[in-house]
């Protein structure tokens, strides 16, 4: 049998990127999706593209930051799909500033969205789970949430505020069978990195190549489904060896 078979998993930066790698990997894995994206455009898209696959998915345009749009996230699941299993906690942003020169602004709206907007959607599912028979949460963190990397100030807090998160909202829901652990991931070949900077990327990373949106996708997977079903408060670092070094 499927891994996620009649699951139904909400996935928050579904649109594209690791996102939408891992609504892939669900669809076939028997999951109906509900892909959660600030681009309306590349949203509708792709639940359309999914539709034509005989997939069940939908999409809703939503701001991980505002608690009303997520909760209406949820809601619509309901609404649509009656229950919810799974949510890949995944939507972030990120960039690199000299933090001397770094608006106080620019750190609020990273950590806005890279922590705050982590909780809100982790609160809203736990919410949900609570009423039913537990449910799974995969949050992303990131090998930055374990390491430092300069000019990414807020990015670094953000992330390793995510993984004491994870491990804080794991313990305190254990007992209610909804386990939540997060994605570490390494430097990932996505459209988001510049064409410029990939060949020093890969110099940086012992396996001397990217990550590939798929090999993350298969990771949330795991953490998903029965495979680790005595996996909580954990980190799964994909990272092609960066933070063994």
């Amino acid at each position: 049998m499927a891994k996620l078979q009649n699951k139904v998993a909400v996935i928050t930066g579904g649109a594209s990127g690791i996102g939408a790698a891992t609504a892939r990997l669900f669809v076939k894995e028997g999951a109906k999706v509900v892909l959660v994206d600030l681009n309306e455009e590349k949203g509708n898209a792709f639940e359309a593209e999914l539709k034509e696959q005989n997939a069940e998915a939908l999409f809703i345009k939503a701001n991980i930051t505002s608690e009303e749009e997520v909760a209406n996230v949820f809601k619509q699941t309901i609404e649509t799909f009656g229950k919810v299993d799974v949510v890949f906690n995944n939507a972030g942003i990120g960039r690199v500033h000299s933090s001397h020169d770094l608006e106080y602004s620019e750190w609020r709206n990273t950590v806005n969205v890279d922590l705050d907007g982590v909780f809100l959607v982790a609160r809203e599912a736990i919410r949900e789970f609570l009423k039913a028979d537990g449910g799974v949460i995969v949050n992303t963190a990131s090998m930055y949430g374990w390491v430092g990397s300069p000019g990414s100030a807020a990015y670094n807090a953000a992330k390793g505020g995510v993984i004491n998160l994870t491990r804080s909202l794991a313990l305190e829901y254990a007992e209610q069978n909804i386990r939540i652990n997060a994605l570490c991931p390494g430097f990932i070949d996505t459209p988001i990195i510049p064409e410029e900077s990939k060949e020093a990327l890969r110099s940086m990373t012992p396996m001397k190549r990217l990550g590939k949106d798929e090999e993350m996708a298969k990771a949330v997977l795991f953490m998903s489904c029965d495979d680790s079903s005595f996996m909580t408060g954990n980190t799964l670092t994909v990272d092609g060896g960066y933070t063994a070094q």
